[in-house]
């Protein structure tokens, strides 16, 4: 009988603490502030800094910072507001960068 796993997670590098779901992933191909980044549908265990606004690679965004809510480590952002109409998508998504997240459970 195999063994029942659970949901393959990203945890916080620092502090190990759950931060994201695999299966919401919607794009890995995302560049942040320290190179590769992942475009997730939701987070969890977080905290949002200030709304600010940031003249990013595709245009200017509202963005605020994500915080691992443990240890307050910068994960990425959380898209408030693009004010492109093809970025419009973005909203309410978040950026957590590649070297701020490791995989846990799998």
């Amino acid at each position: 009988m195999a063994e029942l796993l659970g949901p393959r997670l990203y945890s916080c590098c620092n502090c190990r603490n759950h931060v994201a779901l695999h299966d919401d992933i919607i794009s890995k191909a995302f560049q942040g502030r320290h190179g590769r980044a992942f475009l997730f549908s939701h987070a969890m265990n977080f905290t949002v800094g200030p709304k600010e606004d940031r003249h990013l690679m595709t245009g200017l965004h509202t963005v605020a910072d994500v915080h691992c809510v443990d240890c307050r480590e910068v994960l990425g952002w959380k898209y408030e507001r693009a004010y492109e109409a093809s970025q419009k998508y973005k909203e309410g998504k978040f950026i957590l960068e590649k070297s701020k997240i490791v995989r846990d459970n799998w």
